[in-house]
């Protein structure tokens, strides 16, 4: 493949998936630094990606595997990098005034999600999207029967945790 048929794919799929690839970073990353991290990883990835793409499935679905194993793989590298660290970020709302986000309940979502593990965090990202679950289980390599009982412990959860914070007029 020529360099700038490479370059032509990537700047196409970086520019018609990229609401896809900040959703990923999102759930994956919480701070601002660590966000662009992460997509700058998620995207050197992508573009490493795209000799091995054979088209056997959509664009989107690869796209969508490569990010989230990016992502995986760069949170567990994080993880060990800051084992036994405290980070001054998460002191930081001592020294400056965060802003207020638009949406709470989007800000809730996006926590919730976080604080699921990798695999349900990547399946509920892809059910939001409207994947299939014949097209999660190629994507994440589990069975479709798997990604059934995990979805639907994750929509228990997230029902309980709504639940929570409806009570709390959070």
């Amino acid at each position: 493949m020529k360099e700038s048929e490479h370059k032509q794919i990537f700047e196409a799929w970086l520019h018609k998936h990229k609401g896809l690839l900040f959703k990923v970073v999102r759930a994956y990353a919480f701070t601002p630094p660590d966000q662009e991290d992460l997509f700058q990883e998620v995207a050197l990835q992508l573009w490493n990606s795209i000799p091995n793409f054979r088209g056997n499935a959509a664009a989107t679905t690869w796209i969508y595997r490569v990010a989230l194993y990016a992502a995986i793989a760069w949170t567990r590298k994080e993880k060990k990098h800051n084992e036994g660290r405290q980070l001054l970020t998460r002191n930081e709302h001592f020294l400056v005034e965060t802003p207020k986000a638009q949406d709470t309940r989007l800000d809730w979502l996006y926590e919730q999600i976080g604080r699921l593990n990798e695999i349900d965090r990547s399946l509920t990202l892809l059910l939001l999207d409207g994947f299939s679950y014949k097209e999660m289980s190629q994507i994440l390599g589990i069975s479709e029967s798997n990604v059934g009982v995990k979805i639907n412990r994750i929509k228990k959860y997230l029902i309980h945790k709504s639940k929570e914070y409806d009570h709390h007029g959070i």
